[in-house]
C-alpha cells in the first residue's frame, strides 16, 4: 500500500467517525413514524464549535457519550465543585443541582444560581436573569481541557527533545528529528528574518510556545468530537495580549519616539501621527486574535455545513456531493491549521520586531 492509499485511508475513516456526532441531530423517528425532534442545523454547528461543561463525544440526551468536567463555582458562600454529569447532560435549565445549599441549573452552558423559590430561570426583555445570578465560573470546561491536553503533549515532545540533546552529539531520529526540524523552521524563518540576530533568542521560547500550541490544538481541533481551541476567541485575544505586553514591555525609545512624536515630520502634523501610531500599535495585535478565531471558526462551519445539507434536505444523493467535499475540506484544514500557527507566529515576531530594532536617527 502506497503513502498515499494510507493517508486517504486515514483521512477517510476520521471523517467517518466524525460525522457519527451529526447522527444525532437528525430527525428521530417514533413507531408510529411521526417525528420527534427536527434537525436543527445551527444547533448543530453552534453545539459543536461552542463550548461546554462536559466533552460531549456522540449520542443525545440520557445516551449520549460525554466526559464529565469539573464545575468550579465561586459564590458568595465561598468556593462550590461537582461534576458535570449531575445535570443529567441538561442544557435547557430544567435539572436542579443542590450544593452547599444552593441550586444550580445549566442554561445553555451558563450556570446560574437559583433564588429561594425558583425553580427555573426567568428573563426580562432584556434577558436579564430576574430570579437567579450567575457565580463566577471557573470551571474547566471543554476547551480548558483540550488546553491541559495540548500543553502536556508539548511538555513531553520538548523534554524528550531536551533529553536526547544532553546524552547525545549526533542528529536525533524519528519523531524528535521531525521535532528538531520545526523548531530551527521557527528559529531560521520566522525569528532571525523579523526581530535580528543579536535579539532573537530572547523571543525564541514565545515564539515556539505559540506556534506549536497554535498547531497541535489546530490538529486535534480535527479529530472527532475535538474542542474546537482556537476558534474560540477568549483563546484568541489571550494570545494577542501576549503579544502586545512583550511589544509594549520591549518597545525601544527609538519604537516609542517614533509612535509619539515621529521625528522628520512637520511639528503639526505629529499630535495627528502619533493617535494613528498608538492605534495601529493596539490593531496589529487585534488583527492577529480575530484571522485567526476567524479562520479555524469558519472552517468547522463549512465543513459542519455541508454534512448538515444531508439532513436539511433528507436526500441521500447529497451525501454523494457533500461528504466529498467535506472530505476536501477537512483535508485542506490540516494545511489551514499549519498555516494559521505560521502566520499569527511570524506576524508576532514582526511586531516584536518592530519594536526591538534600532531605528536611524534624523
Amino acid at each position: 500500500m502506497t503513502a498515499h492509499k494510507s493517508l486517504m485511508i486515514r483521512v477517510s475513516l476520521t471523517l467517518a467517525f466524525a460525522l457519527l456526532p451529526f447522527f444525532t441531530f437528525a430527525k428521530d423517528k417514533d413507531a408510529a413514524g411521526e417525528s420527534e425532534k427536527e434537525f436543527n442545523a445551527t444547533e448543530m454547528i453552534m453545539h459543536h464549535i461552542g463550548d461546554a461543561h462536559g466533552w460531549h463525544f456522540f449520542g443525545e440526551g440520557e445516551n449520549s457519550f460525554t466526559l464529565p468536567l469539573p464545575v468550579i463555582l465561586y459564590t458568595d458562600n465561598g468556593l462550590v465543585t461537582f461534576m458535570s454529569s449531575e445535570f443529567h447532560h441538561d442544557t435547557e435549565g430544567h435539572h436542579i443541582v443542590e450544593k452547599d445549599g444552593m441550586r444550580f441549573v445549566n442554561l445553555h452552558e451558563e450556570i446560574y444560581r437559583l433564588n429561594a423559590g425558583a425553580e427555573a430561570v426567568e428573563f426580562d426583555e432584556e434577558h436579564n436573569a430576574l430570579n437567579a445570578e450567575k457565580p463566577l465560573d471557573i470551571s474547566i470546561t471543554k476547551n480548558v481541557a483540550a488546553m491541559f491536553i495540548t500543553v502536556i503533549l508539548m511538555l513531553v515532545f520538548f523534554n524528550s527533545l531536551a533529553k536526547h540533546h544532553k546524552k547525545n552529539e549526533h542528529a536525533p531520529k524519528g519523531f524528535n528529528n521531525v521535532l528538531e526540524t520545526l523548531v530551527l523552521f521557527v528559529r531560521d524563518e520566522i525569528a532571525i528574518p523579523q526581530i535580528g540576530k543579536k535579539k532573537y533568542m530572547k523571543f525564541m521560547p514565545f515564539l515556539l510556545t505559540v506556534f506549536f500550541f497554535i498547531w497541535i490544538t489546530n490538529l486535534l481541533g480535527l479529530l472527532p468530537g475535538a474542542a474546537n481551541v482556537t476558534g474560540n476567541i477568549a483563546v484568541t485575544v489571550s494570545l494577542g495580549l501576549f503579544t502586545l505586553a512583550l511589544i509594549i514591555v520591549n518597545g525601544n525609545k527609538d519604537y516609542w519616539k517614533h509612535v509619539f512624536w515621529m521625528p522628520g515630520i512637520p511639528t503639526f502634523v505629529k499630535p495627528i501621527l502619533a493617535i494613528v501610531e498608538v492605534m495601529g500599535v493596539i490593531i496589529k495585535p487585534a488583527a492577529l486574535m480575530i484571522r485567526l478565531f476567524a479562520n479555524i471558526t469558519a472552517g468547522h462551519i463549512i465543513i459542519l455545513s455541508l454534512i448538515g445539507l444531508i439532513f436539511i434536505l433528507e436526500n441521500a444523493g447529497v451525501a454523494g456531493i457533500s461528504v466529498p467535499f467535506a472530505l476536501f475540506i477537512t483535508v485542506l484544514e490540516l494545511l489551514v491549521a499549519f498555516l494559521q500557527a505560521f502566520i499569527f507566529t511570524i506576524l508576532s515576531a514582526l511586531f516584536i520586531g518592530m519594536a526591538v530594532e534600532e531605528h536611524e536617527h534624523h
